[in-house]
């Protein structure tokens, strides 16, 4: 069962994820849930592969081997030790893919997949603003920065938990 889920996992990421959600919202229509969606299906083979990697890592640990060997069933081993243990790498990993999220809606957006115009979203500010940057520049350069903004302040909470895990 392993070996089947991961070689899906492999093919969702040799495709790129910006491509998947573009195709997603393209089947699915242009609304802010389909593209929620996509984003959220173009970023679940990197959950799965972290979450793969930290459950056989703490399933090596001593601990688990002692509450099997004290008679602990799997589920219990499963709900007490491994998950709770795991959990910190995804943590990290879901605060990073929070700006790659915002990336991509406003990617998409941006390119013309994202929600319809009357709905504001960066990437349509920044994409409406464009012909208009030699007259008035900050159109598109507002957009821009506060999408930087969130963009690196999802990436310094990332790293702070990343930070807290090591200790």
């Amino acid at each position: 069962m392993d070996t089947a889920i991961m070689r899906v996992i492999d093919v969702f990421l040799a495709i790129p994820g910006l491509l998947l959600a573009m195709v997603v919202v393209s089947v699915l229509g242009y609304s802010t849930h389909n593209i929620a969606l996509a984003v959220g299906i173009s970023s679940i083979a990197s959950f799965a592969r972290v979450m793969r990697a930290e459950v056989f890592t703490v399933l090596t640990q001593d601990y688990v081997k002692a509450a099997y060997g004290l008679g602990v069933s799997r589920l219990g081993v499963l709900a007490r030790h491994v998950v709770p243990n795991s959990l910190s790498s995804v943590i990290a990993l879901a605060a990073l893919e929070v700006g790659a999220a915002v990336l991509a809606v406003a990617s998409l957006g941006f390119l013309g997949y994202g929600a319809p115009p009357p709905q504001p979203e960066w990437g349509l500010l920044v994409a409406e603003g464009r012909d208009y940057v030699a007259v008035h520049p900050w159109t598109s350069i507002l957009p821009g920065a506060a999408l930087a903004v969130v963009v690196i302040a999802a990436h310094r909470i990332s790293t702070s938990f990343r930070k807290g895990q090591r200790r």
